[in-house]
């Protein structure tokens, strides 16, 4: 083992905590990750709270709360004086339908409105160029609540069809946490086979600059889809990493004949598509870099159980490893957080 990460999660007050325990064993790729999360944690980066628990059904950021922020967002960027106006409007009535399925037209808009004003790392638009702290913000937000949002729906939906087949995680991401490179080695932890997470499993974070993913499409646009013919086209590899992490809490369907099925239609379109599905720098999947002890942190293994005990906590209080340690008293829901993030943007 590399080291022992803890993570306390605060219920409804500060003696209300679950001690989640994680062993992070020592690979190269871990090695690289392990040094960047403490750098995070020993300079009081800032964890982005607001985007952090994905696909809990029960949580406050609910449904409702997600498209009114989303609407909330684009009526700041169009009174900002950068040239770009989104004439859309975004409920729950017209981004999912009457069986909880997501409206996926409308969210590829919302998402194409981020791409159109951030553009791409090392090639910023000139609407983000010129835009101040306040509208940068709510560019970000554009992508943020988009994600946030597909992964609320889809665990809605499961609830109702699937309940053991809910997705929830958790998104440990810092506002401008620095960057270290992926090389070719490091690519050989990605690839089509590890797009199946397991229960507790820590994932290398994704760098949300690169747009959707190839998965990502494949499974909002079906089989028959073609990139040239979508909303939504920024599909680059993901070149760069940081010590931002995922915590998988859903089921590992790796072992169940659909998902083997699935991952065969994925590879068919990835080849429709002219992209070769065993070539790993597409960065595909989900590099696992550590695992969580679930019997240390929930006296059990059963994911129902696990869930029942993390929906009550959805809040990350402190971090430990064996070098740092961070708390982390504020929360999304705190009047002034949109103001505490954009002060940490105005000042980069």
């Amino acid at each position: 083992m590399l080291d022992h990460i803890e993570i306390d999660l605060r219920g409804c007050n500060d003696e209300d905590i679950i001690t989640v325990h994680i062993d992070v064993p020592d690979t190269s790729l871990s090695r690289k990750w392990l040094t960047s999360l403490n750098h995070l944690i020993q300079h009081s980066y800032h964890l982005e709270k607001n985007y952090c628990f994905f696909g809990f059904p029960a949580h406050q950021r609910s449904a409702e709360y997600l498209t009114d922020q989303m609407n909330r967002t684009i009526a700041a960027i169009n009174a900002a004086d950068i040239g770009y106006h989104i004439d859309d409007y975004f409920s729950v009535a017209n981004t999912t339908t009457p069986e909880l399925r997501l409206v996926h037209d409308k969210l590829n808009h919302l998402h194409r409105y981020f791409e159109d004003l951030q553009g791409v790392s090392g090639a910023m638009s000139p609407f983000y160029t010129r835009a101040d702290a306040h509208t940068r913000w709510h560019i970000r937000q554009l992508n943020l609540l988009c994600h946030e949002y597909e992964s609320l729906v889809l665990s809605m939906r499961k609830v109702v069809t699937a309940p053991d087949w809910q997705r929830p995680s958790q998104l440990m991401c810092w506002l401008h946490a620095p960057r270290f490179v992926l090389d070719e080695q490091d690519y050989e932890f990605f690839g089509v086979d590890t797009i199946s997470r397991r229960l507790g499993g820590v994932f290398l974070g994704v760098n949300k600059a690169v747009g959707k993913h190839h998965w990502e499409v494949f499974n909002d646009e079906g089989r028959d889809s073609r990139i040239n013919e979508l909303v939504t086209t920024s599909l680059s590899s993901q070149t760069e990493a940081a010590g931002d992490f995922d915590i998988e809490w859903g089921q590992d369907p790796s072992l169940y004949e659909f998902q083997r099925v699935k991952l065969d239609e994925f590879r068919g379109w990835l080849i429709d598509n002219n992209f070769d599905p065993n070539d790993k720098s597409l960065t595909i999947g989900h590099p696992q870099v550590a695992q969580v002890d679930l019997q240390r942190s929930f006296g059990t293994e059963d994911h129902r159980a696990i869930w029942q005990q993390l929906e009550t906590h959805l809040d990350v209080f402190k971090i430990r490893t064996s070098a740092a340690s961070a708390t982390y008293t504020y929360n999304w829901s705190d009047s002034d957080y949109a103001d505490q993030q954009i002060k940490i943007i105005q000042g980069a």
